[in-house]
């Protein structure tokens, strides 16, 4: 037996690396869905958009920082079903950007070293990717 075809939705995601290898994670703030569960930044890729054009609008819109695709590596990927939809994400390794990453859209931001990540509640699809960013860092 298969499982019910869902919607697909891309969303690109990215881990900002700083020069003592801790990344930024965001808590998604109340009244959005997983509301106080703690993610890689990015958002959904738009029609039209590349997960690479996603991100370094998303990183502008949310943090008030800009970063180029050249600045994008590739590093792994979430494809996880939800009850509504399967996500499909590409998370890349980021560690050039120009500007501070601040919170522009009320959610909390912490810099961690990837062995601290599992002290936070994060949504399924995001728990799989600390352990490549633990052997990756």
């Amino acid at each position: 037996m298969t499982d019910p075809i869902k919607k697909v939705v891309l969303v690109s995601a990215v881990a900002l690396i700083d020069v003592d290898g801790r990344v930024l994670l965001a808590q998604r703030p109340e009244g959005k869905a997983m509301a106080g569960l703690w993610e890689f930044p990015g958002g959904k890729v738009e029609a039209g958009e590349t997960p690479e054009a996603a991100l370094i609008r998303e990183l502008h819109e949310e943090l008030g920082i800009d970063t180029w695709a050249s600045c994008l590596a590739p590093l792994t990927f979430a494809s996880h079903s939800y009850q509504d939809f399967h996500l499909l994400m590409p998370l890349y390794a980021c560690r050039k950007w120009q500007g501070t990453p601040m919170s522009r859209e009320g959610q909390t931001l912490r810099w961690l070293r990837p062995n601290q990540m599992r002290d936070y509640p994060m949504p399924a699809a995001d728990i799989p990717l600390i352990a490549v960013l633990r052997d990756w860092l």
